[in-house]
């Protein structure tokens, strides 16, 4: 199938047509033309006020809940989400029923994602069925397409650290970290703060992730190894990363969309769909992960994506789940956040996702591989929740009027166009 977009103003900062407005002609899974005008013939032309092109988006983190959950989020459900918010490449977490911790549970999902736009690259589990006890089966994982390894939001203790980040030099993978030390918090709810004083709920200080990046940074350096941060939301953690980055020790790290976006003011409502993990935390927070991302300390941006249905959501605060849905409307959220230009977000979600990963990534020119998503930066819209493809409709966005949003995706000679 060939398709033409008309008037797109192509935005990728590292490719020589960033900011210029071009016609791109594709010819099934390949950019063949990029020009000022084509007029060539083609199966669909897209032209649409204030089109915008970049590289394919990357949300590095959606838990999709499948296998074992089906009921809040399937691959199916979860991959349709991940498009319809301009998606053409997600990475599930591991820590489903059962855990992705051997080869075949590894290809099952990545199966799945055959017949879609949006392709699938899972992490593994760090240890044998995420019990975090002894080392997962790394090297066959790797071979059958899992792109890094964690254990979740289960810590594991520094002896299976240390075990693991040796390994990953023999597979050229990471570890995935999600730096928490539960001894600390505990049964904590929200950011230690005045927003845990005026609720009365129990408080997460910022020192449970301090520690924990503090601990894996140093068995980073003395392994000579490499490692991802997910979910960084705390000044004192951002601080600790520059520095270690400074010093040569081979650290990447990211941040929720959520974290850049809100505050802990926002659990004063006592709205569950606020209640995530970590926590929002305060304004200095939020200003310190949005330098960190400008300056490179913080390398990318994904959601989080984390389905609950109604049973373990619309509970009292304190009963509720962590997590919100949030592939769906990743831009749109970011899209709230001041300090960051189009170039900064386009960067954060479809360039550097993908080189820190290590996923194929080429700049837009002819003779390209067409992977691209198209988009309206401008385009205000409200959001109800049959919107949203997810199963689970746990997003404090409800009703609420956004502006960006993704209008198709082209990724493997797969053409989903939503708005026309």
């Amino acid at each position: 199938m060939n398709i033409l977009l008309k008037s797109c103003t192509i935005i990728d900062p590292e490719g020589p047509f960033h900011l210029k407005v071009k016609d791109i002609y594709i010819e099934g899974e390949t950019i063949t033309s990029i020009e000022d005008s084509i007029s060539l013939a083609a199966d669909k032309v897209v032209e649409i006020p204030n089109l915008h092109v970049s590289y394919g988006w990357y949300d590095a983190k959606v838990n999709f809940q499948d296998p074992g959950n089906e009921v809040k989020e399937n691959l199916s459900s979860g991959l349709t989400a991940a498009a319809l918010g301009g998606m053409t490449a997600v990475s599930v977490t591991p820590m489903t029923n059962p855990t992705l911790s051997n080869k075949t549970q590894i290809e099952y999902v990545r199966k799945k994602a055959e017949y879609s736009p949006v392709e699938i690259y899972p992490y593994g589990t760090l240890t044998e069925l995420g019990e975090g006890k002894n080392i997962a089966e790394y090297y066959d994982m790797s071979q059958s397409g899992a792109i890094g390894f964690t254990d979740g939001h289960q810590p594991v203790n520094a002896g299976i650290m240390y075990r693991a980040l040796l390994y990953m030099k023999n597979v050229n993978s990471k570890v995935v970290s999600f730096p928490y030390d539960y001894s600390i918090f505990g049964e904590g709810q929200v950011n230690e703060s005045k927003a845990s004083v005026l609720t009365g709920l129990k408080s997460i200080p910022n020192i449970a992730e301090y520690l924990m990046v503090e601990r894996d940074l140093s068995l980073t350096a003395y392994t000579e190894s490499a490692i991802h941060f997910t979910g960084i939301s705390t000044k004192e953690s951002v601080d600790l990363i520059r520095d270690a980055k400074k010093n040569g020790i081979q650290v990447t790290a990211d941040v929720y969309a959520h974290h850049l976006a809100y505050t802990d003011k926002e659990v004063l409502g006592f709205n569950s769909n606020f209640k995530v993990l970590p926590p929002l935390r305060s304004e200095k927070d939020r200003q310190a992960l949005i330098e960190a991302l400008k300056d490179g300390t913080i390398d990318f941006i994904c959601s989080d994506h984390t389905p609950e249905d109604k049973e373990n959501k619309d509970l009292e605060f304190d009963l509720a789940h962590f997590g919100m849905i949030g592939t769906q409307t990743l831009f749109a959220t970011l899209n709230n956040v001041a300090g960051l230009d189009l170039s900064d977000k386009i960067n954060a979600i479809a360039i550097r996702p993908r080189k820190v990963m290590k996923l194929p990534y080429a700049t837009i020119t002819a003779n390209s591989r067409a992977n691209l998503t198209i988009f309206d930066p401008k385009l205000e819209y409200s959001l109800n929740a049959d919107d949203l493809a997810s199963l689970s409709k746990n997003s404090p966005l409800i009703g609420k009027n956004l502006t960006g949003k993704a209008l198709g995706v082209i990724n493997n000679g797969i053409i989903s166009i939503f708005e026309d």
